[in-house]
Order: C-alpha cells, then structure tokens, then sequence
C-alpha cells in the first residue's frame, strides 16, 4: 500500500489516531501513537522514540532510535474509537541513528533468515494454528480459573463460544488475516484459530495481531482471552502448530511424487535440521516457565524427538498428500506455543532448517507407532530423546548453540539469555500453593 493510499483510507474512515506498533524481545507488543496530523510526516521521516526502557533493547547512552512504518501492515483497529474517531496501526521496523537497522529488532532478526533463504533461492512459508483459553472474569475484569464453556472438540450442542469466535474471526480479517477455521478445541473453554499459509515476516506479523485481537474481543464479551500453554493442570495445554513449507517460485520444492509420504530430500533435509536443532531452539519456541508444563507426556503436546505422517505424538508430522494438491505438501513442527516470539521462532526454525538443507542430513527413519506408549527402554534402543523438560535446561542449551547466536546476533542472544536466567531464578524462589498443600504438615 501506497502512502496516498493510506491517507485516502484514514480520510474516508475518519482515522484520528494511528499506532506506530513494534514488538519487544519477548513479543510484547509497543507503540508509539500519532496524531493523523502528523502520519504523512512519519512515513516520509519516522518516528523517533527512546529504546533505553524497552526490554532487550539499547543501554541508556545510546537510546535514540526510530520507527520505520513498514506500510504494507496499515489496518484499522477495530475495537478502538468509534466511527466518528478511529484508530488505526502500521506495524514498524526499528533503526538506529545511522540508518542501520537495529539488531535487536525480532522482525530484523527474522528477516535476515528469510533474506538467508532468498539468496538460496527459497521462500518460506508458515501456517500457525493458535490454541488458547476462554475464561469467565470477575466483576473487575480479572481472569478467573473458570473455563467459559464445558465443550469439548469440535462440540456443537455445548459449545456456548460460536458467535465469540465469529466476532473474532470477523475482526482480525478487517486487519488483513486470512482466517481458514476457528473452533473449540479439547479442553473445556479452549478454542483454535487457523489462517492460511504466508510468508514468515507476513504470518509473524499476523500471530502478533490475532494474539492482541482476540483478547481484545474476549474483554467486548466481559471474558478473558489467553494464551498460556498450561493455565490449568490435568488437560490439554495449548500450542501453536507450526505448518513449513519452502517454494522456489510457485513451485513447493517439499513436494516430490516419489518420494516417502510424498515429499522431496530437501524436505526431509529441512525436517533433519529441525531434529538436530530442536533442543538448543526449545528456549525460543517455548520461551516461559509454564511451557514446561505443557510438554509432559500423556496430554497430545509432542515431547519425543521422532517425525511420521500419522503419528501425532512425534514431534514434526507431515500431514497426508491429497492429489492435486502439491502445494499444499508441507511438514508440521508441533512442540511450539504461542507465548513465544514468532519473528524468533520462525527466525531459528527457518535456520534450523536451511542448515539441514546445507548439510544435506538425512533424518532419522520415522515413527508411527505410538511413542507415548512406548518404554524408557524401547526410546533408548530407537534413539528417540525427549525435548528439554525445563526453562532452565533449554536455556542452557540455547546458550552452547552457534545456530542460535548467529541466528539472533550478539546483542540479542545476550538479552535473551539474560532474561531467561532472570525468570528461572524467580520461579525457583517462589514458593507454589502446591508446595504448602504438600510439605506443610508433612513436615
């Protein structure tokens, strides 16, 4: 989009206000708001803003950076001022005083693996599916441990969430996010929405959008709309699938006719890559303490280091081929959640697997057998290992990885770490309602 297009939009839609948005290291969003007066102004020269309190960004001496409205991202905002006085948001890369772009940006850190690929003559394509949890609030707005509906997958008769959904579908495809389905998941008050394949820097963007829309939508609806992997013990957590692809042109090179489940060497070099990888990237794609808690066995989430076609305990499946739908040919990387950064997980997920294209590796052979079923003794003799169970452990990883460094660059990847170490060391000085109903008396 133009820029004598957006402020013909923002004229005819009676925009007042415009969010200049970027996302921290962790992927929270940021903005800086304008008034319309002052948006011609900011494409042409940016926007200048102080980096010095944003987390994993500048130190103090060197704070001044600016925003550079990337105009393809210009949307509405829905849930924001009425018709006499809208909002609007266009998503921003951020830059240092120099003009060089800042290395701590997620969207830079993503865009140099997607410029990585380009030079290799690939684009990479991304289909999220994110999971979350619908809770009932308080008189005050505060989240209650109460899931909104007792439904379970695909429940119709006691599904009270449909026109929830649908209000939320409609809302995020007036921002630009091609919606393919939305439904109740597992879970009691747990729900998915599904939008069509992108490419990364496009689907980054509308993982950060979908995530701040629907919460959005929840609170219209006086319900709390979140996230966390693991809100609740004993169910199903929620995840966020991550459907990959690469294309050379309009060709999916992970297609091959011949080939087992229908797909190429190259993608099963891709798969081989994000095998070999995976452990020193789970910090990225399962950045919090309560990631962990979804990664345990018994609950669908993928702990085991294996892929198949079939099999859903593994961790990448390659979903069945149907004729005449080449295109659609791709691999699923299911251990992600969406309380990760998506500029940093497709980031390393993208290098994980280009440098298993580089390597030319051969993954392992695949599993369609149950692996949840099978003994410590039966995965040992198989090879087949198990993600890192902690924050801590995965961090430690990603700290030894080279793949993870390059890929984030120095001031990034010492933030990360840092900031990791923080949380770990606060979750270990906590003391749990568990811990009491456990140790008190005992003890």
């Amino acid at each position: 989009m133009k820029k004598a297009q957006i402020l013909e939009q923002c004229s005819a839609n009676n925009v007042r206000f415009v969010n200049m948005q970027f996302c921290d290291l962790f992927g929270f969003v940021k903005s800086v708001t304008i008034p319309i007066s002052k948006l011609e102004d900011a494409i042409e020269d940016n926007v200048w803003f102080d980096g010095s309190s944003i987390e994993g960004f500048t130190r103090i001496y060197e704070s001044d950076m600016y925003l550079k409205p990337d105009l393809s991202t210009f949307s509405l905002v829905p849930w924001e001022g009425d018709e006499d006085h809208r909002v609007a948001r266009i998503i921003c890369d951020i830059y240092m005083p120099d003009g060089t772009p800042f290395e701590g940006d997620p969207r830079y850190i993503l865009r140099k693996q997607v410029e990585r690929a380009k030079k290799m003559g690939y684009t990479y394509y991304v289909g999220p599916e994110l999971e979350f949890f619908l809770f009932e609030t308080d008189e005050y707005g505060k989240p209650l441990l109460e899931p909104h509906d007792q439904a379970g997958y695909f429940d119709y008769a006691m599904d009270r969430a449909g026109s929830i959904r649908q209000a939320m579908s409609d809302v995020v495809s007036v921002m630009g996010v091609d919606v393919e389905t939305i439904h109740h998941e597992v879970a009691a008050g747990q729900h998915e929405i599904d939008f069509k394949y992108n490419d990364a820097i496009t689907q980054a963007d509308a993982v950060v959008t979908v995530k701040t829309a629907l919460k959005a939508v929840a609170r219209e609806y006086g319900l709390h709309a979140t996230f966390m992997p693991k809100p609740i013990a004993g169910i199903n957590g929620s995840g966020m699938h991550v459907h990959q692809s690469l294309f050379k042109g309009s060709e999916n090179i992970f297609f091959d006719k011949d080939g087992k489940y229908h797909i190429s060497e190259l993608a099963q070099s891709f798969i081989a890559g994000q095998l070999k990888h995976v452990d020193s990237i789970t910090a990225v794609l399962n950045p919090i303490v309560n990631s962990y808690k979804r990664l345990v066995p018994g609950y669908e989430a993928p702990v085991y280091v294996a892929w198949g076609q079939t099999n859903r305990s593994a961790l990448i499946r390659v979903p069945r081929y149907t004729k005449g739908k080449e295109k659609a040919v791709r691999c699923e990387l299911r251990s992600p959640d969406a309380s990760t950064n998506p500029y940093l997980a497709f980031a390393v997920m993208l290098a994980a697997g280009l440098d298993g294209l580089e390597g030319k590796m051969t993954p392992p052979n695949p599993v369609e057998e149950n692996i949840y079923e099978f003994t410590d003794k039966k995965a040992k003799r198989m090879r087949i290992r198990t993600l890192p169970g902690s924050l801590n452990t995965s961090i430690k990883k990603f700290e030894k990885s080279a793949l993870a460094k390059e890929a984030f660059g120095e001031h990034a990847f010492e933030k990360f770490i840092e900031a990791k170490k923080s949380k770990v060391a606060e979750y270990r000085l906590h003391v749990s309602p568990w811990e009491i109903d456990e140790y008190m008396e005992l003890f």
